[in-house]
């Protein structure tokens, strides 16, 4: 915002309770903006370090210690946690939404901007395969009775609850068309920010295993990956957690190794050390591919999503057109066969570099303040 023009911003966030890619976007955006405070559903500092010295403040659901280590019950609440948080001291808020986060209420002078990851994949796009896939453990049975009868009022209050909102950016143009389908609004595309200087100077490794980084839950489709490397017999290297790393370890041979969560200069090194990187999920945007493209790794993709923003069949990767384990194992054959020119890779990866990040959110806010400052101006407000 403006030189000399102090004004008083709030970031919102669904919730701080496992670390991905949404997460990584609000720390962008609390190192932009360091004096907003966070407002968020529930908050589990431990896994959260890198925010130790940022201003958390909590809904009632943090209160609840079994409840807010299981944030997909937070729909049952109907999005209430944000409609009580009180914006009205804010000049500016800025939502980092994927769920409810965008409910919150602003008065009429608040700015709200939102940073759309997803218009919220278990009401719209994924509610079918939610449904057969739910997290619910002994309570399925009935989660599947009740699901079906809240679905309808659930995308009816988050259909209103974007309609409150001032101005969108999308996390890619995959998700401008999801907003535009879902909510009928109109988005600007600003990519996640990805760290790319480090990851260009690491040494190549050995490249000698194909890779998966991430939070492995079951949407990420490690299942497929561990199907399809059982037929391979190449060896596969999964870093990450999540519910699914014990569902699969049983079901892989032993030229799949399950490293679990690694820090991140072990990360970094995996990626430099990797043959290609397997990306078997249909993404809102994928940002661990594109430190993979940094480090000079090629990717194999899933063809749907955001993957398709920066994989170009030949020069960044490879694509597989259906969501199968038969579509990979075909997927890496042809890949065995394929060159790359790493200064490629990395420029592909450059286009999505921190520095973008910051300069386009600034640039939309700025543009934004002004065009809500006129219509003030003009309402006589």
């Amino acid at each position: 915002m403006a030189e000399g023009k102090v004004r008083k911003i709030a970031l919102v966030h669904h919730w701080l309770t496992s670390p991905g890619g949404g997460e990584r976007v609000l720390y962008e955006l609390h190192l932009m903006y360091p004096d907003a405070p966070i407002y968020t559903s529930a908050y589990i500092p431990e896994k959260f370090p890198e925010f130790k010295d940022a201003d958390i403040r909590t809904t009632f659901l943090n209160k609840i210690p079994w409840l807010k280590r299981k944030h997909q019950l937070f729909p049952l609440f109907l999005g209430l946690p944000f409609k009580t948080l009180n914006m009205d001291e804010y000049d500016l808020v800025i939502s980092s939404c994927a769920a409810e986060a965008k409910y919150v209420r602003t008065r009429p002078s608040t700015l709200h901007i939102c940073y759309c990851h997803t218009p919220v994949r278990y009401y719209w796009t994924d509610y079918e395969w939610r449904l057969k896939n739910l997290p619910f453990g002994a309570f399925n049975p009935l989660a599947r009775v009740v699901f079906p009868l809240l679905i309808g009022p659930l995308r009816h209050i988050d259909y209103a609850a974007a309609q409150g909102v001032d101005a969108f950016i999308a996390n890619s143009n995959h998700i401008k068309a999801r907003i535009k389908q879902y909510y009928h609004r109109d988005s600007t595309v600003i990519y996640p920010p990805i760290v790319t200087e480090h990851l260009e100077k690491l040494p190549s490794g050995s490249r000698d295993f194909y890779l998966i980084v991430g939070r492995q839950v079951a949407s990420k489709r490690l299942d497929i990956a561990v199907d399809a490397f059982n037929v391979l017999g190449l060896p596969l290297k999964v870093a990450g957690s999540g519910e699914e790393i014990a569902r699969q370890r049983g079901r892989a041979k032993g030229n799949i190794e399950f490293l679990g969560r690694v820090s991140e200069d072990e990360r970094d090194r995996l990626y430099a050390g990797a043959k290609g990187f397997i990306f078997p999920p249909e993404e809102d945007f994928g940002m661990t591919p594109i430190e993979s493209l940094a480090a000079g790794t090629p990717v194999i993709a899933y063809g749907k999503g955001g993957a398709l923003e920066y994989v170009v069949e030949g020069e960044t990767g490879t694509l597989f057109a259906e969501q199968t384990p038969e579509a990979l194992v075909e997927a890496v054959r042809r890949f065995e066969g394929m060159t790359f020119d790493v200064a490629v890779l990395r420029a592909a990866a450059r286009k999505f570099d921190v520095s973008v990040f910051r300069q386009q959110i600034r640039a939309f806010v700025e543009v934004k303040w002004s065009e809500f400052e006129g219509k003030k101006g003009n309402s006589g407000s």
